[in-house]
């Protein structure tokens, strides 16, 4: 799978990069759901910033003036640097941490696939679009793909699993795991730091 990103970045056989002529217009860069948006270098984060990200995970409705006051900073600091987060990649997004079960979503699932080769990109668009669809990965072992869904019920559950997932052309297989139990391990303070 890792050959296929480095593929896709190469040129098709026989294919000539075009010279610059001065004054030019560049050629369009390619957008839409084949482009995938620049990721900017990592940064290094310092104790600040971790102990920052520390507390958004465990209250993502936290203020500006409260991140401030618990790691002794401005609040324009604070500011900025949660700025420079977001902008950086590190924080991807704020959401709520929801029970599926009493939020109507009584069934969830790990699916696992096995697509054909060079099709990760191809797949995880039809995966994203999937009702429930929480969490993909792409992995290395026995399957490609790690797929976590929550459903309302198991007839869901198999409708989808049968329906949706196993009638894309490039999944080979799939294996369900019912979930009986799940707790979520997010950031508390009873717990050690996971980013120091």
């Amino acid at each position: 799978m890792a050959a296929e990103q480095m593929a896709d970045r190469g040129k098709e056989p026989g294919q000539v990069t075009p010279t610059a002529t001065p004054g030019a217009v560049p050629p369009a860069v390619p957008t839409g759901p084949a482009a995938e948006p620049p990721v900017p270098p990592a940064r290094p984060l310092d104790a600040i910033d971790r102990d920052i990200l520390r507390i958004l995970q465990t209250d993502g409705r936290a203020s500006i003036r409260s991140v401030a006051e618990r790691v002794h900073v401005s609040r324009a600091n604070a500011y900025a640097r949660i700025n420079r987060l977001v902008e950086d990649g590190v924080i991807r997004g704020f959401g709520a941490r929801v029970d599926h079960e009493r939020a109507g979503q009584g069934a969830s699932a790990y699916i696992t696939l096995k697509i054909v080769q060079n099709s990760w990109r191809t797949v995880r668009e039809q995966l994203q679009a999937l009702p429930g669809a929480t969490h993909i990965a792409l992995v290395s072992g026995d399957f490609d793909v790690l797929l976590l869904v929550h459903t309302p019920d198991n007839r869901a559950l198999r409708e989808l699993v049968l329906t949706r997932i196993q009638s894309i052309p490039e999944v080979l297989s799939t294996r369900t795991l019912l979930v009986f139990e799940e707790t979520d391990l997010g950031p508390r303070p009873d717990r050690p730091a996971e980013l120091a």
